[in-house]
């Protein structure tokens, strides 16, 4: 059979079509939905990793003197403003009296007057006393009669009870005096302890009940951070670590602390852990109590296990592991995971053994069947 000779047009198309269909082929293969997937690999690891925990608390105050009247009155005078410094003693206010120095120079005017009658009481019962054994030694000698010795005791009996009733008004005015001089103490609103005054609810001239603080004063040595830490990866959170704190307003400084104590009590609506970290000294300038802060605690040291990047971990089908490369095929493998560090480093407890290859990064979704183009490092991800 002769084939039909093909015109100088035809030949002319087809040697043009066969080089933009090898053009769309490679385009297609190299840069389309056939193209390979840019990968970066990584190798697992058998290393040691120091875990840490990172949590957000509040600067507080772990001693706070709430200092106000024990009963209600009129604020007279308040000697501080929030901020100032105040020594253990110092006087901060003062409550009005209204008549309470007069009722105690009454009560000194009573007791006294209780003071004299004592002091007449015992004269009466020193003299009854006195004839009391004149008349028995008088009655020894039958010098008087039975009924005026029995006179003179019954005389020295009324003058004793008169003195015991004496001595009893005394000491009742006395404790009587000494309440009112108390209460005119506790008028005096006084520091009880070095601080500072961060509070001031109250100005001169406000009414107050029994027991509403006038000012509130802090320990400055006595700051901590209450700090609440995930209850998923509080997992060896003790007292006594290391730990460091970055209060919001100072960035660029961090704060050598230690865990204090981890409260018994957790939250369960935000299912965190509760923890008190104080600071190895006491912060230059002061934080302000109540302001916000990022504590990193440090836990102690693990073995060695193999060891992968977080950024490698993905999650198919419900099921949460690596993309293994092997020969250069692709395999998901399931994996349990470990502790893991600041860093981003995760200890990996089954699935992975040291010197496997694994995906860290992909700029697609990967699958079994996905064609894969390794890369010392993807555009536009940090090394």
């Amino acid at each position: 059979m002769k084939l039909p000779r093909l015109q100088g047009r035809t030949l002319a198309l087809i040697a043009v079509l066969i080089p933009l269909l090898a053009l769309f082929a490679y385009a297609a293969l190299r840069s389309g939905p056939l193209a390979p997937v840019a990968v970066t690999v990584a190798t697992v690891e058998s290393r040691a990793i120091t875990p840490a925990l990172a949590g957000i608390g509040t600067v507080q105050a772990r001693f706070s003197h709430k200092i106000g009247p024990t009963f209600a009155g009129r604020l007279k005078q308040l000697n501080v403003n929030v901020g100032d410094a105040v020594r253990p003693g110092q006087v901060l206010g003062e409550m009005d009296p209204v008549d309470l120095d007069d009722r105690l120079r009454a009560q000194q005017a009573a007791v006294r007057s209780a003071e004299a009658a004592l002091r007449q009481a015992q004269a009466k019962q020193a003299y009854a006393h006195t004839q009391a054994h004149r008349y028995q030694q008088l009655f020894a000698v039958q010098g008087t009669s039975e009924e005026t010795l029995l006179t003179k005791q019954q005389e020295l009996s009324i003058a004793e009870a008169v003195l015991l009733a004496a001595r009893e008004d005394v000491g009742r005015l006395h404790a009587e005096s000494q309440a009112l001089r108390a209460q005119r103490g506790n008028l005096v609103l006084r520091a009880p302890a070095a601080g500072l005054v961060v509070l001031r609810h109250a100005d001169p001239g406000t009414t107050l009940v029994a027991g509403q603080a006038v000012v509130e004063v802090i320990d400055p040595a006595s700051l901590w951070v209450d700090t609440r830490f995930d209850q998923i990866g509080a997992e060896g959170l003790a007292a006594d670590l290391p730990a460091q704190v970055r209060m919001r307003s100072r960035h660029s400084q961090d704060q050598p602390a230690r865990v204090l104590r981890v409260e018994p009590l957790a939250d369960a609506v935000t299912e965190e852990t509760l923890a008190k970290i104080v600071f190895d000294s006491t912060p230059t300038p002061l934080p302000p109590v109540g302001e916000l802060a990022e504590v990193t605690v440090r836990l102690p040291p693990l073995p060695d296990a193999p060891t992968i990047p977080n950024a490698a971990i993905r999650s198919v089908d419900g099921q949460r592991g690596v993309w293994k490369l092997a020969d250069g095929e692709l395999t998901f493998t399931p994996i349990q995971l470990g502790r893991s560090d600041l860093d981003g480093q995760v200890q990996v407890v089954r699935g992975l053994a040291a010197g496997e290859q694994i995906v860290v990064y992909s700029e697609k979704t990967l699958s079994a069947r996905s064609r894969i183009q390794v890369l010392e490092r993807l555009p536009g991800v940090a090394p």
